[in-house]
């Protein structure tokens, strides 16, 4: 039995057009297909609920930025670069980044033949997709459709949908987060095909940032259901009780319901699972969750006892541990788990996805979660009436504390429903949000008057060259080669805007 019905009226995407991504034009179908209530894995999985004490949920991200760095300036993968310099910093690492791109495709299959019962969720940028395909290698791209689109995987593997260009949601113009979103699932699908996209319910957010400005945060968690997700993966010091609290040690080994309050005082939320702080490459290399659910048991939400999830992710390819060290110890995990006859009870491997289907099939509702907002938002609702929230209220909360509290901050933009996107960027000095303004400008008013403008191809290289900027690479890799990266990416944006 597959894990979803098929959408057989729904287009074929490619994945290039006009020679660059595909990442924009089928808004209303990708919705179609994301927006739905078929469960995912419940009906494929072998895993049953009442014999497992707790769960571990691990994930591998993967990214490569897009550089202007190929011959003559082309748009390239700094994967290629690494390639076509060998001899730069570490550039060394090319190939060993290459396979780890791919061997999951190899691991998985493998450990299924070994009669093990492994779970892996997998969150690739779209830059990095794109990369690869640039670079023509088939062979990696063909090792992740192996495991994401023939049926005897899908229950093993779960994808995670997140920002295109790899851009951090706080400091991303709020117009742009929905549609890094979009792009993101029109690539995937253009690659893995419809009914794979279907299966992506889990969002998992560059750098694991989580904005905390009231609006940002509304808009970003709108922008997340909207798009067909079911949960957030979010960092453990990212959130906080309703109360200013941090959360309580058990708190984090369970779902919890992420709330957002915007200034004019409307609520949305979203199920968030907890990704647990530390050092992630060790311990995803170190199969370390495995170890700490081994500790675990189950835990009381409402009426209902469901097992603790131990959840973390960790770049997949970065730093020598994840090179070498999780080959290995991800393999003999599994080995371990089945040979003390644990395949199907006592502590296993869940995906996360796969987990919240299981214990709401069994009469969790996500409504009774432990509720957490935001870090930090609790000191602003304090100075606000919670009855008659406004923009002005908020924000004059937000200036009180930046001028009186020199722990606070908000990293998110600032944005109500009142304020353009075009006016008051006249004075903004930073190049993504000027392009993105220029973008918006541009656009957004042409799409509002015939939604196919977004297939154009003049929409599609603009909207690239947005994402482009955004990139975060480009920040935190320091001043140097990387801001002349940027610097040049958007001058070719503007020139295109103009």
């Amino acid at each position: 039995m597959t894990a979803t019905i098929s959408s057989p009226n729904l287009p074929t995407l490619e994945d290039m057009r006009s020679g660059l991504p595909n990442i924009c034009g089928w808004e209303t179908e990708i919705y179609l297909i994301k927006n739905h209530n078929d469960p995912v894995f419940l009906n494929t999985t072998n895993l049953h609920l009442e014999n497992i004490n707790a769960g571990f949920a691990c994930a591998l991200h993967m990214h490569q930025p897009t550089i202007p760095a190929g011959i003559n300036g082309e748009l390239i993968s700094n994967l290629q670069h690494m390639f076509e310099h060998p001899h730069d910093g570490d550039n060394h690492n090319a190939g060993v980044f290459a396979w780890c791109y791919s061997r999951i495709g190899e691991f998985i299959p493998d450990l299924i033949n070994q009669g093990c019962n492994p779970r892996i969720m997998l969150d690739y940028s779209g830059n990095l997709l794109w990369g690869l395909r640039q670079m023509q290698r088939e062979d990696v791209i063909n090792n992740l459709k192996r495991v994401t689109c023939e049926v005897q995987y899908q229950p093993y593997v779960e994808w995670l949908g997140t920002m295109w260009s790899h851009a951090v949601v706080p400091s991303t113009p709020i117009p742009d987060i929905k549609l890094h979103i979009q792009a993101w699932q029109h690539h995937f699908a253009s690659i893995f095909g419809n009914d794979a996209l279907k299966r992506v319910k889990g969002f998992s957010p560059p750098e694991m940032h989580l904005p905390n400005h009231p609006d940002t945060l509304f808009e970003y968690i709108k922008a997340l259901k909207e798009c067909g997700y079911k949960w957030l993966m979010v960092q453990e010091h990212s959130v906080e009780n309703l109360d200013g609290s941090a959360l309580h040690q058990d708190q984090k080994y369970i779902p919890n319901k992420l709330t957002a309050r915007n200034s004019q005082g409307e609520i949305i939320s979203i199920t968030a699972l907890i990704k647990t702080q530390g050092s992630d490459t060790k311990l995803v290399a170190q199969m370390q969750p495995y170890f700490e659910a081994k500790g675990r048991g189950k835990q009381q939400v409402s009426t209902s006892y469901i097992p603790s999830l131990v959840t973390q992710i960790a770049d997949g390819e970065n730093g020598g541990v994840m090179m070498n060290e999780f080959p290995r110890d991800f393999m003999r995990i599994y080995q371990e788990i089945r040979d003390s006859g644990g395949n199907n009870g006592g502590t296993v491997a869940m995906n996360g996805t796969e987990y919240l289907e299981l214990i709401e099939a069994a009469g969790t509702n996500p409504e009774d979660y432990p509720e957490v907002q935001a870090v930090q938002q609790h000191k602003i609702w304090q100075r606000v009436n919670l009855d008659k929230v406004t923009p002005e209220a908020v924000n004059n909360a937000i200036q009180e504390l930046k001028a009186n509290d020199h722990q606070f901050h908000i990293d998110g933009a600032s944005w109500t429903n009142d304020l353009s996107w075009v006016k008051g960027y006249e004075n903004v000095l930073e190049p993504m949000n000027k392009l993105s303004a220029m973008f918006h400008a541009k656009y957004d008013r042409l799409v509002e008057q015939d939604a196919s403008v977004t297939k154009r191809e003049d929409y599609q290289q603009a909207l690239l060259y947005n994402f482009l900027v955004q990139t975060s690479c480009f920040r935190y890799w320091g001043q140097g080669t990387w801001t002349d990266y940027a610097r040049e990416l958007y001058r070719r944006g503007e020139e295109l805007l103009k």
